[in-house]
């Protein structure tokens, strides 16, 4: 019975600095030393951002258009971290939305904001249906709305100003700018030249920022020289899938990219990018 006992008590004190060892590990996982973390995922012909606030806070822009951003999250996530703070859908198209349904599978969110457009596709009625199944409350993008991540973090939204129930997909995306410190990050989603014009007509003296993600995936439908002028970003980010069926980045872009000197980054050739910022600095991770 003693030998029993003495077992016993060492496998209790083995589980308990397991135990230990696993919460100063997580501990140090999370200690984020005021460091805004901003991931552009490597999901193919598609869009997924990760935003990991000073404080924790988490936010998923977009998530790609199938279950590789399952295979993402775990790379820029703690294994033990089940939750999301808020997912934006930019739009209802399939390449931004579809792996937002398995993220709603797999991860406790407490907010989703979309645009206010409404598809009738299959992937977007699942999305809809997930979300009141599990009561999460759904926000409606409006320009001047902004989402408080940290002391110094926020999420402004830029666009759409209006209702955008009959505007072409693409068109109605959320435009928003994570703005830290000295710091922002210029998030598009798919929008046209249009409604880049649109925005430099509204804001032209506040575009200016360090990283833009270049619009449609680098589509010469975007990024018109007059909006990366007024942005006059110094890294622009590209999320595409390799060998793309539309061509994507189109050659009019890149020319317009280099032309301004622009540094570009591209999932399709580098994977997932990461860029980091202490509120002053942007440092590739």
């Amino acid at each position: 019975m003693k030998f029993i006992g003495r077992n016993f008590r060492y496998l209790f004190l083995a589980a308990f600095f397991g135990a230990a060892i696993f919460v100063w590990y997580a501990v140090g996982l999370e200690n984020r030393h005021g460091l805004l973390t901003v991931a552009f995922l490597d999901v193919g012909q598609g869009d997924a951002i990760f935003i990991d606030a000073p404080n924790g806070r988490q936010v998923l822009i977009d998530g790609g258009p199938n279950k590789k951003i399952l295979q993402e999250l775990a790379k820029v996530m703690p294994f033990y971290d089940r939750s999301i703070d808020m997912l934006i859908a930019t739009h209802p198209d399939a390449d931004h939305i579809a792996g937002l349904n398995d993220t709603l599978n797999n991860f406790n969110v407490d907010f989703i904001m979309e645009p206010g457009i409404y598809s009738d596709s299959a992937v977007y009625a699942e999305f809809k249906k997930s979300a009141e199944e599990k009561k999460i409350k759904t926000i409606l993008a409006k320009r001047g709305m902004k989402v408080i991540l940290d002391e110094n973090a926020r999420i402004l939204i830029l666009f759409p100003d209006r209702d955008p129930a009959k505007m072409d997909s693409n068109n109605a995306s959320i435009v928003a700018k994570l703005v830290y410190g000295k710091n922002s990050f210029l998030l598009t989603g798919d929008s046209p030249q249009k409604v880049e014009k649109y925005l430099v007509f509204l804001d032209k003296k506040t575009l200016k920022t360090d990283v833009l993600k270049v619009g449609h995936h680098g589509s010469k439908t975007s990024t018109s020289e007059s909006f990366l002028g007024y942005t006059d970003p110094e890294y622009a980010i590209i999320s595409a899938g390799k060998n793309n069926r539309y061509g994507h980045p189109h050659k009019e872009v890149l020319d317009i990219l280099e032309k301004f000197e622009t540094k570009i980054l591209r999932t399709d050739e580098l994977g997932a990018i990461t860029i980091q910022s202490d509120s002053e600095n942007i440092m590739l991770k």
